[in-house]
C-alpha cells in the first residue's frame, strides 16, 4: 500500500513532465474578478496551445477550482475537474488549438487578503505554494506562457499585474485593468497586487521604467527605502552583459508578506518589513533584497532551472549578483566582510548539514548563500572577464527557456580550461563546506587579513594589547574591526576598559557605538552621560536597547526618559512605542490617569488589525508585563491561523507553555466554543497534545 501511495503522488508530477513534451501551451488571456468580502477569485480564461504528439489526456494543474462552459476549438466537450487538475480528453487536434473556461475559487493559499477596509491589500505568492491554487495553470516549471491579464477591481484601490498597464477602463465602481506580456514565464512567476499604492517612477540608464510603489501613508520613505534602485539597475545591465530582458520592472511592498521578497516576472513583491526612514535604514534596508529580486529577473525568470536539483542556478546567482551589487555600491571591504560572514554561517551549517547543493532538498542555506560561495570561488578562477562572457552567453543561448547545470557548465568550458567536473565535485556535489580555499580568497582582501589579525588579539592579555587597542579605535579602519576590539573589551573589568569606551564612544560610526550598547548591560556611574548618548544615535535598534538598559539602571532618571522618548515610533513593528508603552506601564506613577489608555493601546498593537510583526512585539511585552492578563489571549489564539508561519509558530510555542498551567489551560478550553472555526481547530490540537 505505501508503495502504491508513494506512486499516486508522483503520477501527476510525471504525466506533467511528458505532457510538456507532447504539447506546448503558448498563450493566456484572462479575465479576472476578486471578491473581497468572501475571499474568492473567478474568471474567464482561453489558452492557446499546440498540440506537438499523440496524446490523450491534457492537463492544467487547478487546486480546488470549480469549473463550467470548458471549450476545446470553440466546442463543448468533456473533461474532469480532479480537484487539483483540469483533464481535457477531446476536442484538439495536432497543430494550433484553443481551450477556454471560467472558474471560481475561494483560495486556501497562494492568494492572501491582508487586513479589512481601507487598509485592504490582496496579493499573491506562486514559487513555494503554487500558483495554481488561484489560477488554473501549470505547476511545472518547464512551461513556460505569455500571460495577458485583465483585472477588474474597485476604482479605489490600484490593481498590478505582470507586464505592461496597456489601458485601464472605468466599469461602474470598478476599474478594469489591462495588463500583457510580450515574453512568456513559468506560471509561479505569475501575480497579482492590489491595494492602496503611490507610485514614483525612475527610468534606468537603458531607457527601461523602474516603478516604486509604496502605502500611502509611507510616502515619506520612498527614498529611504528604494535608495540605489536605479544604480543597481544599471549595474546588472553592465555586468551581466545583457540588457533587461522585460519590458518594465516594479517594486510592491505587501503587508505580511511570506517572504524577504518575490521575483514575479516585472514585479517583484517584497515585505513592507523593509520599508524605512532615513534612521531605519542605518539598521535595516531593502538594498540587498531589491538586488536579489532583480537578478532573478535574469536569473529565474528569464531563464529557469529545469527541476529543484538545480535550484542553485537561481537562487544562487541572485544572491551573489546582489553581493556584487553591493560591492559596487560600498566597495571590496564590505563585500569581503559579507562574504566572511556568509561563510562562518556555511561553516557552522556544515556540521549537520549534510545534504549537497545539487540536491533538490537541500536548504535555503545552501541554495542561496553557499551557491554564491560556489560561484565566487568558480569567478575567481576563471578570471573575472571569463565568468562575464560565459554568463552572457549563457543568457543569450537558454533565453526564457529552462537550463540545467550542465547547461551553464558547457558556457565556462567555452571560455576557460577551468576543472568543473571537480569543482562540481567539491562544491555542489558533496555537503563538506571548502574552508581551506574559502580563506585562501578571502585572504586577497588586505581588510580580512587585517581583521583576522585583531581577531586573534582575543587570546592576548589586555596589557600587552591595549596600545594597539587604542590605535585602532582612534583611526578610521572599517567598522567589524571596531566592534571585534568592542566585543573583546565585554568580559573586562569597567575599570581596566573605560578610557578605551569612551575614544570608542567618540567615532561617528554609529554601528561601533551599537557594539558598545549590545555589550554593556551595567552602567557605571562615570559612564552614564556617555551611554545617555546613545539615546541620540540615529540607529532605531541602538535606541531601543539604550532605552531599556537606561531605564534599567537609572531609576531615578524614568520620568525624564520616558518624556524624552513618549513620540518615538522606530520600525514597523514600532519597537520604540510599544517598548515606551511597556515601559510606562512598569512604572506605575507615571501619569497614573493614562494607565488605561497605554495599556490598551499596547492591546490593540495585539490584534488582527495590524501587522504580525508588530502584533509579536505587543504579544511578547504584554506576557512580559503580566502573563496570566486574559485580554491577550484571544489574539494568540488568533495567530494559530496567521499565513505566515512565523507568527503561527510564535503563538503555537507560547499556548503550548501557557498550557503547563492548570489556570491557562481551564482558560483556553473555555473560550473555544465561542471561537471561528478555524481557531477552535487548531486550539484543539494544542488541547489534545500529551503533555
Amino acid at each position: 500500500m505505501k508503495q502504491l501511495q508513494f506512486f499516486l503522488i508522483l503520477f501527476p508530477s510525471f504525466l506533467f513532465s511528458q505532457q510538456t513534451k507532447l504539447v506546448d501551451f503558448k498563450s493566456v488571456n484572462a479575465d479576472i474578478t476578486v471578491n473581497p468580502i468572501d475571499k474568492s477569485v473567478s474568471g474567464k480564461v482561453e489558452y492557446t496551445f499546440e498540440v506537438l504528439a499523440d496524446i490523450d489526456t491534457i492537463r492544467l494543474d487547478a487546486k480546488n477550482l470549480n469549473f463550467n462552459n470548458v471549450k476545446v476549438n470553440n466546442q463543448m466537450y468533456k473533461f474532469s475537474n480532479s480537484a487539483k487538475e483540469l483533464l481535457i480528453y477531446q476536442g484538439y487536434k495536432k497543430g494550433n488549438n484553443t481551450l477556454s473556461f471560467e472558474y471560481s475559487a475561494n483560495p486556501k493559499q497562494t492568494m492572501y487578503f491582508v487586513g479589512t477596509g481601507e487598509n485592504m491589500q490582496i496579493w499573491t505568492q506562486g514559487q513555494g505554494k503554487y500558483t495554481s491554487h488561484w489560477f488554473p495553470s501549470f505547476d511545472d516549471m518547464n512551461e513556460k506562457v505569455i500571460f495577458n491579464m485583465r483585472i477588474t477591481y474597485d476604482k479605489n484601490y490600484r490593481v498590478i499585474s505582470n507586464g505592461i498597464l496597456e489601458n485601464k477602463t472605468e466599469s461602474g465602481n470598478n476599474f478594469i485593468w489591462n495588463y500583457k506580456m510580450k515574453k512568456p514565464m513559468s506560471s509561479y512567476l505569475l501575480m497579482l497586487a492590489i491595494g492602496k499604492f503611490e507610485k514614483q517612477t525612475l527610468t534606468s540608464t537603458s531607457g527601461t521604467l523602474l516603478e516604486n510603489y509604496i502605502s500611502p501613508e509611507d510616502v515619506s520613505k520612498f527614498e529611504p527605502t528604494y535608495r540605489y534602485t536605479k544604480q543597481i539597475f544599471d549595474f546588472f545591465e553592465k555586468e551581466i552583459g545583457v540588457n533587461y530582458p522585460w519590458e518594465i520592472y516594479r517594486q510592491i511592498p505587501a503587508k505580511d508578506f511570506l517572504y524577504g521578497g518575490m521575483e514575479n516576472t516585472t514585479s517583484t513583491i517584497f515585505s513592507q518589513y523593509y520599508v524605512v526612514d532615513e534612521t531605519g535604514f542605518n539598521d535595516l534596508t531593502y538594498i540587498n533584497v531589491n538586488a536579489h529580486e532583480l537578478a532573478h529577473q535574469w536569473f529565474g525568470d528569464l531563464i529557469t532551472a529545469t527541476s529543484g536539483k538545480h535550484h542553485w542556478l537561481q537562487e544562487g546567482f541572485a544572491t551573489y549578483y546582489a553581493l556584487l551589487a553591493e560591492k559596487e555600491l560600498f566597495g571590496e571591504d564590505h563585500f569581503n566582510w559579507e562574504m566572511y560572514e556568509i561563510a562562518e554561517r556555511l561553516q557552522q551549517a556544515s556540521k549537520t548539514d549534510t545534504i549537497p547543493i545539487l540536491n533538490e532538498k537541500a536548504s535555503s542555506l545552501s541554495f542561496y548563500q553557499k551557491g554564491a560561495w560556489a560561484l565566487h570561488v568558480l569567478r575567481e578562477n576563471v578570471g573575472h572577464k571569463n565568468f562575464q562572457k560565459a554568463v552572457k552567453s549563457y543568457l543569450k543561448k537558454y533565453g526564457f527557456k529552462n537550463v540545467n547545470t550542465d547547461d551553464f557548465f558547457a558556457e565556462i568550458k567555452k571560455v576557460s580550461k577551468y576543472d568543473t567536473k571537480k569543482f562540481q565535485e567539491v562544491w555542489l556535489e558533496s555537503p563538506v563546506f571548502q574552508v581551506k580555499e574559502v580563506m585562501a580568497i578571502l585572504n586577497k582582501n588586505k581588510f580580512i587579513q587585517h581583521y583576522f589579525e585583531v581577531s586573534e588579539l582575543k587570546d592576548i592579555s589586555f596589557s600587552q594589547k591595549k596600545n594597539q587597542i587604542e590605535a585602532l579605535l582612534k583611526s578610521d579602519v572599517f567598522y567589524p574591526i571596531k566592534e571585534e576590539i568592542i566585543y573583546q573589551l565585554q568580559d573586562l573589568a569597567y575599570e581596566e576598559k573605560a578610557d578605551f569606551l569612551k575614544t570608542a564612544m567618540q567615532t561617528k560610526d554609529f554601528k561601533t557605538r551599537q557594539a558598545i550598547a549590545k555589550t554593556m548591560r551595567k552602567v557605571p556611574t562615570d559612564f552614564k552621560a556617555e551611554y545617555e548618548t546613545l539615546l541620540d544615535d540615529d540607529s532605531y535598534i541602538t535606541k531601543e536597547i539604550a532605552m531599556n538598559v537606561y531605564f534599567s539602571e537609572f531609576p531615578d532618571d524614568q520620568q525624564w526618559l520616558l518624556e524624552k522618548t513618549k513620540d518615538w515610533i522606530g520600525f514597523n513593528d514600532k519597537n520604540l512605542r510599544v517598548l515606551w508603552l511597556t515601559l510606562a506601564l512598569r512604572k506605575k506613577d507615571y501619569q497614573p490617569e493614562n494607565n488605561v489608555k497605554f495599556y490598551e493601546e499596547l492591546l490593540q498593537y495585539a490584534s488582527p488589525n495590524y501587522e504580525s510583526t508588530l502584533r509579536q512585539n505587543a504579544l511578547t511585552k504584554l506576557l512580559y508585563l503580566d502573563k496570566n492578563d486574559i485580554n491577550p489571549m484571544k489574539y494568540l489564539v488568533n495567530g494559530l491561523v496567521s499565513h505566515r508561519w512565523q507568527f503561527s509558530k510564535y503563538s503555537r510555542d507560547n499556548i503550548r507553555a501557557l498550557l503547563k498551567s492548570d489556570k491557562h489551560r481551564k482558560y483556553f478550553e473555555s473560550i473555544v466554543a465561542e471561537l471561528p472555526e478555524n481557531e477552535q481547530f487548531q486550539l484543539n490540537r494544542l488541547l489534545n497534545e500529551k503533555i
